[in-house]
């Protein structure tokens, strides 16, 4: 039960985050925010792919492959949720962020009127803006590219992210305790060394 409560903290946090910024901010760098100076800001965009803006087949797949991985990780986690507490915590938070953002891709569409079930666009805000420019041509495969040093996220990505650095951290331990749950092949049955051995040879006189 613990679990699913964090699992909603994450998605109703993120969610609650990501309706203000929709409903108060304009899109884009000119309606951004300062916090910090100008390496911490809030950015309001959006996402219609998934992380770093990656994109692949036709509008929806990505929600579909999202609905998947979000039931698989549900098995597990209910699988595993009396295990080392740490790395199940590690996994509802994985969970938690998963589910927020396919809100976002289920629903923002249809209910701000920008497209049609199951093709909305996730909300990003959380801007790190440290540095951003071209990348030298000399570097393989993304030479020439414009890159920003961090992506703009939001609280669901720092769910998912801090709940892999979890699982990272405290996966030994979870499998350690899985180990020693599990009887040794050479543990013998006490019933068999306490009872006497039965002779079934037939008795001769």
């Amino acid at each position: 039960m613990r679990l699913f409560w964090i699992v909603a903290g994450v998605m109703v946090l993120d969610q609650a985050t990501k309706l203000v910024v929709r409903l108060n901010m304009d899109i884009g760098h000119l309606g951004a925010i300062n916090l910090l100076g100008d390496w911490l800001k809030f950015t309001y965009t959006e996402n219609p792919g998934m992380a770093f803006g990656i994109t692949f087949g036709p509008a929806g797949l990505i929600t579909v492959f999202s609905l998947l991985a979000a039931a698989m990780i549900t098995i597990y986690m209910f699988r595993v949720r009396t295990g080392y507490l740490p790395y199940t915590v590690s996994l509802a938070c994985i969970l938690g962020g998963a589910l927020g953002n396919i809100i976002d891709r289920l629903f923002y569409g249809m209910v701000f009127g920008y497209a049609p079930f199951f093709q909305g666009r996730v909300v990003d805000f959380i801007h790190f803006d440290i540095w951003y420019g071209q990348l030298p041509s000399a570097v393989p495969l993304i030479g020439d590219v414009y890159l920003a040093l961090f992506p703009i996220f939001n609280v669901a990505d720092i769910g998912i992210v801090g709940g892999v650095i979890g699982i990272l951290i405290f996966q030994k331990k979870f499998l350690a305790g899985v180990t020693a749950d599990q009887p040794s092949e050479e543990t013998v049955n006490p019933d068999v060394l306490s009872s006497p051995i039965q002779d079934s040879r037939p008795v001769t006189e």
